[in-house]
């Protein structure tokens, strides 16, 4: 698969790092007028870091606009004349509607809706997927490529707001969460490199468990919990704090945050 990369900032070079490490294609261009975060690549076999736009289109099959909302429109219109129903246009740009980008290059082109997270630079992304309805048939070679940066889940498009909160959003909710759980052990007495250890290998542990063992987080909880014991007493004390109120009075705050910028 002949893949262009039409912005490469931090979601963008990402994106790019985990195609170089699977080897996801032919050919790869990165494109940007600023390729300060992918210049290193450029000496990866098949690999070429430009800041020519229209060169990184006509050579691919598969475009991904990895751009700001407030610059996709001028990039679209600008490259839209080498735009044909051959090429497979992903934009992972946060709040843009298909309609949007169908607006500017036509409903008759192949345009899929994504939104990975930053986990993609490493193979372990939640990858949300929305199509036109002239793309249906490229939703399958979108998964076989994201499928190899992580996990996939198709969607219809009105849920990919809520998805981009859960999914992207949440990768900096659960930083917060180790960040605090690290804190936390430093007061109790670990250093702070002791600390992040233990915080980041239980949090991986604790996901591990619920995705081989397929059960609800509440299931693996009354595993660990005995009655009087130290687990319920800080679970308990965590729940009279708000931590589940807060953390879902957040994504909502997210999601509010999200529907505004689209409207706007």
């Amino acid at each position: 698969m002949k893949i262009a990369i039409i912005g490469t900032g931090n979601l963008g070079s990402s994106i790019a790092k985990g195609l170089i490490g699977n080897q996801s294609f032919t050919s790869l261009y990165l494109s940007d007028k600023n390729t300060s975060n992918v210049n290193a690549f450029s000496t990866v076999e098949n690999v070429v870091v430009t800041n020519d736009n229209l060169l990184a289109v006509a050579q691919s099959e598969m475009v991904i606009f990895a751009l700001q909302p407030k610059h996709i429109n001028k990039v679209l219109e600008s490259v839209k004349s080498l735009i044909t129903e051959k090429h497979t246009i992903i934009s992972v740009a946060a709040g843009v509607a298909i309609s949007r980008i169908e607006g500017i290059i036509g409903a008759d082109k192949n345009i899929i809706r994504v939104m990975p997270n930053t986990a993609i630079s490493i193979g372990k992304s939640m990858t949300c997927i929305a199509a036109n309805e002239k793309a249906q048939e490229r939703v399958a070679l979108a998964q076989e490529i994201f499928n190899q940066l992580g996990t996939t889940l198709v969607i219809p498009e009105e849920q990919v707001q809520a998805a981009t909160v859960i999914c992207a959003s949440g990768i900096a909710f659960w930083m917060r969460l180790v960040r605090a759980t690290t804190q936390g052990a430093i007061q109790l007495g670990f250093e702070a490199h002791e600390a992040h250890q233990l915080a980041l290998q239980t949090c991986f542990g604790a996901a591990s468990l619920l995705i081989e063992s397929g059960r609800h987080p509440e299931e693996e909880i009354d595993r660990v919990t005995t009655p009087s014991g130290c687990t319920i007493e800080g679970l308990n004390e965590m729940e009279h704090q708000g931590l589940s109120s807060s953390l879902i009075k957040g994504i909502n705050a997210s999601f509010e945050k999200i529907n505004h910028l689209k409207k706007n």
